[in-house]
């Protein structure tokens, strides 16, 4: 029987640790103190339940990572060369699924607060007949790997500090394997995912905000790794581990008020702006989880 991959093969394994070659930014020798806004917004934070069968921990014992460990890192942040979030659709979209590629675009520039930018489409015939296949149940799949490698690490937009695609149809990463919902390169900062098993058979009005906030969550956590951030252990985050849909819709759309001292120490942005950008943004598409969360922070730190 062929295996069946239940996480995001990178999200998914346990996130790729490859070290960079860019340019990491230069370490100060000292710790910066806590600002007052993440011990505020800490007692918002709600522990991570103990791992069952299934879970991602359950079968990944990670330690996790404090902000020091982060802080002393090598990783990549924004320069004046490297500073807009790029998004790669790959394939024929319908009106609702090109909605929420341009919602995913909005809210991933509040998120990260960087310029984030939606290139044309490119066609699914980029990928040859040798990297495609039909499966059993009756739908075109595309070998990940090939998109990844050759397709979108050749893409090198002015100032790319981040380039995740997008694929309408379905991916897989080996013969072996059944399917997979996408794949990075944490070195290149290069990533790909597939909406196709974000919508449960077929994006509808009915089902649209549930996969919107499924693919805001993997696009945010996927692009946090490019940043330099390993999977949360602690709280109940954006930035957990997944191994499946229901795990991925179980955890928050929120940021943990370490992982977002983390973020912010790589990308100095105001707090407060981003907050009540958030809030805005979830409470205008309907998003009730987001915009309670948001709502909750705002109420401690005003």
């Amino acid at each position: 029987m062929k295996k069946i991959i239940f996480f995001l093969l990178v999200l998914f394994c346990s996130c790729n640790k490859e070290k960079t070659k860019e340019t990491p930014k230069e370490i100060p020798k000292e710790i910066p103190k806590e600002a007052s806004y993440f011990k505020q917004i800490k007692s918002n934070d709600v522990k991570l339940a103990e791992p069952v069968y299934g879970d991602w921990l359950f079968s990944h014992k990670e330690k996790g990572q404090s902000f020091e460990q982060y802080f002393r890192s090598k990783h990549v942040c924004p320069t004046a060369e490297a500073n807009i979030i790029y998004l790669q659709p790959i394939g024929n979209f319908n009106a609702l699924q090109k909605k929420q590629i341009q919602l995913t675009n909005e809210y991933l520039e509040i998120y990260f607060q960087l310029k984030t930018k939606t290139l044309k489409p490119i066609s699914n015939d980029v990928v040859p007949n040798s990297s495609r296949r039909m499966i059993a149940e009756g739908h075109e799949q595309l070998l990940a790997g090939y998109l990844l490698n050759d397709v979108l690490k050749e893409i090198k937009p002015l100032n790319r500090i981040a380039l995740m695609g997008l694929s309408e149809l379905d991916l897989y990463p080996k013969p072996e394997w059944n399917y997979v919902f996408g794949l990075a390169s944490y070195h290149d900062k290069v990533g790909v995912s597939s909406i196709y098993r974000l919508q449960d058979g077929e994006l509808t009005a009915e089902n649209f905000n549930l996969c919107l906030s499924r693919l805001l969550k993997i696009s945010s956590h996927e692009i946090g790794h490019m940043f330099g951030l390993h999977h949360c252990t602690t709280a109940n985050c954006v930035m957990n581990g997944t191994n499946n849909m229901g795990e991925t819709d179980r955890h928050s759309i929120r940021l943990c008020s370490v992982c977002q001292r983390k973020l912010n120490s790589c990308i100095p942005y105001d707090n407060k702006k981003r907050l009540t950008d958030l809030e805005i943004y979830f409470k205008k598409n309907d998003l009730i989880e987001g915009f309670e969360s948001m709502k909750k922070d705002i109420e401690v730190v005003q």
